[in-house]
């Protein structure tokens, strides 16, 4: 037994041995990565950068370009002594530019090693060309070429984003990705698709000699990489219609966002004031200024702010009321000029016909009608306290897409408020509130708060009878594929049958005439049965906010709309006239009313809106 195990053992460790001797042959002979690992010293590595993807808008027009723009590069330990004066004139710079930037290297030499470092970002073609002719006389310090970002179409600043040079932070969070010098996407699709847009880096590998001269290419160049280009992008954005939006929200505050209703495809998305891609190709430039503008451009008000949303938010309410069945579209209910809720106390309302039915009080945009229907909701005796009739109807609001993110492809989303139980029973303690407590979410105002993508999105629940695909940006195309979770219909808590008992009221509201008592008749255009509602949103920082939403054509509508406004008035008075145009424009191609679009495309703003 004893020979029988030394036998297995010497067995073992000559196995072991060959299995050493191997992996040392593998290691020195057979894979040069481990020779060019332990060499690095004697070789210089070339990055190559790759072509960023391009974005383009839902009809093929490129939103987002490239063009070549220019660095000139310093590797230190390779600099000699050269001509300062001579370099400083080439490159349009002064000598005490040139100096100091050489300084500091010199400072950084052993933190540097013999990387390349930028020491001119972006000078222009004939600059480089000047400096390529004559850069044989400064060793050390070479140009080098990438694409940097243009924009060939004046649509969605914000949305599209800006690019910019990475620094200490975003590295250390993508160390393997990115060093100094390097570019990123920093907001908006730039940097929601950074991955898929940045491509991936090459390299060539050359050798350097003892006196760290570029002798050759290492191995004739065959462990060099190519630069892998960024994928290209297909966005759901119309690149006409988003430049008409931003020329009809100019000198205005707000949101106009536009979803096309059977994909949940964003069709444009405007927040105003914004970003003018022109300032997105130069953000080094403009950033301090876009920085310090108290109208705050570069906040993205479509899914960034939250508002009351209104009025707009009465046919929510309606449809639950309808669903709980303490509503029929046959029901009336009196209005004299409000809802007294209490001996002293009155929710007012603008002066109309009454009593009306659910319909007429969609048209006439009715606060009493509203309040006396979620009154019946609320304190159906089938729930056992108001709390817990509430805790349903937020249920149910959740189900429109309210109170929580959308979930959206575009960063930063807010998810708005929508009150509970909970909230009031820490506003004014448990079972010590009542209806008359909270008579103002009756109307959309109180304690709700929503995005305008929200409120957009509520226009196209409306539009396909009671659900929604979730909204978004990017479409597929052969470079990419979105998430599954944009193709499936989200269902409303509220049965589609009872969506058609709100929608004529929608489609009187735009379209019954004048006289009627019709809230949103501006907004009418022949032959496009337009669908909508208006709202005015109190706003506790000065004027009303102008809010509307709307869909068309009635059946099988191709655009539903929200257009919110800020310190604007009524929700007839700039918010409808702005939805209905960017309506009109989408479905028929050109204006037929220009007194109206004149009036839009004029209309300042600004001065009525409080800014911090």
């Amino acid at each position: 037994m004893a020979v029988e195990r030394r036998g297995k053992l010497i067995i073992g460790l000559i196995v072991a041995c060959l299995i050493l001797i191997i992996k040392i042959f593998v290691i020195q002979i057979v894979d040069d990565k481990y020779k060019i690992n332990s060499s690095n010293n004697s070789m210089v590595y070339e990055i190559i950068y790759p072509t960023r993807g391009v974005i383009y808008d839902r009809n093929g027009e490129i939103l987002v370009g490239n063009k070549m723009a220019y660095d000139i590069m310093v590797t230190p330990r390779e600099v000699t002594p050269f001509d300062t004066l001579l370099l400083a004139k080439t490159l349009g710079t002064t000598p005490e530019f040139i100096r100091s930037k050489m300084a500091e290297y010199k400072r950084d030499r052993k933190k540097i090693g013999f990387q390349s470092v930028v020491m001119m970002k972006q000078v222009d073609a004939d600059t480089y060309t000047s400096f390529a002719e004559i850069s044989y006389l400064f060793p050390g310090i070479k140009g080098q070429t990438r694409s940097i970002r243009y924009y060939p179409v004046n649509a969605g600043g914000n949305l599209l984003g800006y690019v910019s040079e990475v620094d200490g932070d975003y590295i250390k969070k993508h160390p393997d990705e990115y060093r100094p010098g390097d570019y990123a996407g920093k907001t908006g699709i730039e940097a929601s698709r950074e991955n898929d847009l940045r491509g991936e880096k090459g390299y060539s590998i050359y050798l350097r000699n003892s006196k760290n001269q570029i002798q050759s290419r290492y191995n004739d160049g065959s462990l060099d990489k190519e630069a892998v280009p960024g994928k290209d992008i297909v966005t759901t954005i119309d690149a006409t219609l988003q430049q008409y939006g931003q020329n009809l929200m100019k000198n205005k505050v707000g949101s106009l966002v536009a979803i096309e209703p059977e994909t949940g495809e964003i069709l444009a998305l405007i927040s105003s004031p914004g970003i003018d891609v022109e300032q997105l190709g130069e953000i080094r430039k403009y950033y301090s200024k876009i920085a310090a503008d108290p109208y705050k451009p570069m906040f993205n008000r479509a899914v960034q702010a939250y508002y009351p949303p209104g009025s707009v938010f009465k046919l929510v309410n309606g449809l639950i009321c309808l669903q709980e069945g303490t509503l029929k579209e046959t029901d009336v209910y009196p209005c004299y000029k409000g809802y007294t809720y209490a001996t002293d106390r009155k929710l007012g309302c603008h002066n109309h016909a009454s009593p009306l039915s659910l319909q007429n009080a969609i048209m006439n945009s009715c606060n009493a009608y509203f309040c006396y229907a979620l009154r019946a909701m609320l304190e159906n005796r089938k729930y056992s306290s108001i709390g817990e009739a509430l805790e349903k109807w937020n249920e149910y609001v959740n189900s429109f897409g309210f109170g929580h993110k959308l979930g959206s492809d575009f960063p930063y989303e807010l998810s708005g408020t929508i009150p509970s139980s909970k909230t009031y029973n820490k506003y004014y303690g448990k079972g010590r509130w009542r209806f008359a407590t909270i008579v103002s979410i009756s109307i959309g105002q109180g304690e709700i708060g929503a995005t305008p993508l929200q409120i957009a999105n509520l226009s196209a629940i409306i539009a396909n009878r009671g659900w929604y695909k979730i909204p978004h940006l990017i479409k597929d195309s052969p470079n990419l594929t979105i998430d599954p979770k944009y193709k499936e219909k989200v269902y409303t808590m509220v049965d589609t049958t009872q969506f058609q008992k709100v929608i004529p009221g929608m489609w009187k509201a735009v379209n019954a005439g004048w006289g009627s008592g019709a809230t949103a008749s501006i907004a009418s255009v022949p032959g496009l049965d337009i669908c909508g509602k208006t709202g005015t949103a109190q706003n506790p920082h000065g004027a009303d906010n102008s809010v509307f939403i709307c869909f068309a054509p009635m059946d099988n509508p191709k655009i539903a709309v929200a257009a919110y406004v800020e310190n604007a008035g009524f929700g007839a008075s700039w918010a409808a006239p702005i939805a209905s145009l960017l309506v009109e424009k989408y479905l028929n191609g050109e204006i037929s009313r220009p007194e109206l679009e004149d009036r839009v495309l004029e209309g300042d703003l600004m001065s009525k809106v409080k800014v911090k």
